[in-house]
């Protein structure tokens, strides 16, 4: 490899939308994300409205049913 071209890797302070800081390495030193493992559904165990209901269910309550 050649030397002094590659960016300066460290650890880097992850800010998420939920409050939630952690640290992780990475070439900037501030990170920002919108989810995290502490609020994303799938690590929760908790399901948002919008995945809730099925693709089916949608399009009826939207378009009703076509009988």
């Amino acid at each position: 490899m050649k030397e002094k071209i590659h960016p300066k890797y460290d650890v880097a302070k992850v800010m998420c939308g939920c409050g939630n800081s952690f640290e992780a390495g990475s070439t900037k030193k501030e990170l920002r994300v919108d989810v995290c493992s502490k609020c994303h559904p799938f690590f929760t165990g908790q399901q948002r409205n919008i995945q809730a209901g099925g693709r089916v269910e949608k399009f009826n309550k939207r378009y009703g049913s076509v009988d």
